[in-house]
């Protein structure tokens, strides 16, 4: 299950994942991803409960969020709680963006969430060779990424900067984004299987 702070932008770009995943991964018939809007502690009470409610029985639950401009105290404290309760987080600081744009190049300084918008655009012009406009909920971004960006590299990159952090001061991990921990979960739900049944 995952489920995500942003209502478009994160499922949007799940759902075009999704078309890619493994054939005949338990992932892709037990996935359910679910936009709510909420801030990041509110995401995770909701996902506590959801999980709780549901008829459907989860292996994994992920959940998405950013850092935005949330206080740190709320961003750390939904992390914690989160692990708490055996809830996954795929969270980015400071915005999901930031894994989009890793799949074009490694960010190394923190920017603002408004700055991703123009760095995208300028990538995905140099790279199509096209005028290229960003729209925050664009539900072609994954196809968009496959067939221009690297999620190879991406995920990569990602793993570069978090190894810049080894304190649970996660708002100020910036840039970081933990985005390709659920991205190679969901491309190697084998491995993932047998990781769940080891522990």
């Amino acid at each position: 299950m995952i489920i995500c702070e942003g209502e478009k932008t994160e499922p949007n770009y799940f759902e075009g994942l999704k078309k890619h995943l493994p054939v005949g991964s338990l992932v892709i018939a037990d996935m359910t991803i679910k936009g709510t809007g909420k801030n990041t502690e509110s995401l995770i009470e909701f996902s506590i409960n959801y999980r709780k409610k549901s008829n459907q029985n989860f292996d994994r639950t992920w959940a998405v969020f950013d850092r935005d401009s949330f206080t740190e105290e709320q961003f750390n404290n939904s992390i914690i709680r989160a692990e708490a309760n055996d809830i996954n987080c795929a969270w980015s600081n400071e915005a999901f963006e930031l894994w989009f744009l890793l799949h074009f190049q490694l960010i190394e300084n923190g920017m603002s969430r408004k700055d991703y918008q123009s760095y995208l655009e300028r990538e995905i012009k140099r790279v199509s060779g096209k005028d290229y406009k960003y729209k925050k909920n664009d539900i072609g971004m994954y196809a968009l990424l496959s067939a221009h960006g690297d999620q190879k590299q991406a995920i990569s990159r990602a793993k570069k900067l978090k190894a810049q952090f080894n304190d649970g001061k996660h708002a100020n991990h910036n840039p970081c984004t933990l985005v390709h921990l659920l991205i190679e979960e969901l491309f190697n739900p084998q491995k993932t299987v047998e990781n769940v049944n080891n522990w």
